[in-house]
């Protein structure tokens, strides 16, 4: 589930001339001694969201460094407002057992989204194979990795790292960049802090990193918590995975289609809705989603495969997420 994230969020921001960023990570200082450790500076802070994008099964770590005595304004519906000099920053990484996170890992890209005065800019940081350092390849690249998953069998990825126009595909609304992730829904929730554990919202209110943080706050379910509501489970996992481009604003608007969490249970969210212009994407089927019938449904075929003429999201990853696959079948199986 976690492999799919890393393609979406680069490519999608304005292109800036590359020599107006550093060329390496550690010049941003975001981080303290050995560099692949991650270990924030001051001023830097980490955050974690409850239900992540897919990113082929990759791993992240989070992080928002603010400028200087200025603070996040807290929104309840979307992404929160965050002032110029914002840096965002995403590591996208494999352990080499999925049984052992702690154990060794394989460091792919760190992306770097920067809050422009001209808007939002997308930088991608590859590291090196000695995991010293990351620099900045505007082009992006690709690079196999092996890892053994959670029954210890070993898996490989052809992992794909976007180039710095591609993100547009998907962090575009309304032709301006934004961040995706980081929103109340997302981050109403748990995080373990040097001083032990806290909600994030209330810890930025009271660090002075955010203001308008209200006591009664919004919240998405994990997708991948089974003793939850499997329509709350469906809403949270189409919102982070889709609703960046399906929605009235977004790259995929002339769909019809929308899965923002609000178009829940509307004729938008897919229900005997005819595609507009799919092609040989809707595999011959007729609606975006027949109740019962997740085999007739052209939501579950575009997410069950890899053709890149029919595959959804069609950036961000290479691979099917079988667990999201099996969530949406069993959620469509249940629709009466």
């Amino acid at each position: 589930m976690r492999y799919l994230g890393f393609i979406l969020l680069l490519g999608l921001f304005s292109y800036q001339p590359a020599p107006k960023f550093p060329s390496k990570l550690s010049d941003y200082g975001l981080f303290q001694g050995d560099l692949k450790n991650h270990v924030p500076n001051v001023g830097v802070t980490p955050y974690e969201l409850t239900s992540p994008l897919f990113s082929d099964y990759a791993h992240k770590l989070r992080f928002i460094q603010l400028p200087a005595g200025q603070s996040v304004t807290y929104n309840p519906d979307s992404v929160f407002q965050f002032p110029v000099g914002t840096r965002i920053a995403k590591t996208f990484y494999y352990p080499m057992d999925e049984r052992n996170p702690k154990g060794g890992r394989r460091i792919m890209e760190t992306r770097i989204l920067s809050h422009e005065p001209s808007g939002w800019v997308a930088l991608p940081y590859i590291w090196n194979e000695e995991q010293t350092e990351a620099y900045l390849e505007v082009a992006g690249g690709t690079s196999l990795v092996e890892f053994k998953n959670q029954q210890g069998k070993k898996q490989q990825v052809n992992y794909v790292i976007p180039n710095m126009n591609q993100c547009k595909g998907c962090h575009e609304r309304d032709g301006i960049m934004t961040p995706i992730g980081p929103s109340a829904r997302q981050m109403n929730a748990s995080m373990r802090y040097a001083h032990g554990d806290e909600n994030q919202l209330d810890y930025w209110s009271r660090s002075n990193q955010m203001s308008g943080v209200p006591a009664s706050r919004p919240k998405f379910v994990s997708y991948i918590d089974e003793s939850a509501a499997i329509n709350d489970r469906v809403k949270a996992y189409l919102d982070i995975n889709c609703a960046h481009c399906h929605n009235p604003k977004g790259p995929a608007k002339s769909s019809g289609l929308f899965l923002d969490y609000r178009y829940y249970g509307t004729t938008a969210y897919g229900m005997m809705k005819s595609p507009v212009a799919a092609g040989r994407g809707s595999g011959g089927l007729l609606y975006d989603i027949v109740a019962g019938k997740p085999s007739e449904s052209i939501l579950h075929y575009r997410m069950n495969s890899q053709d890149p003429g029919v595959m959804m999201p069609e950036l961000g990853r290479t691979i099917i997420h079988q667990e999201g696959v099996a969530l949406i079948r069993e959620w469509i199986k249940s629709i009466h």
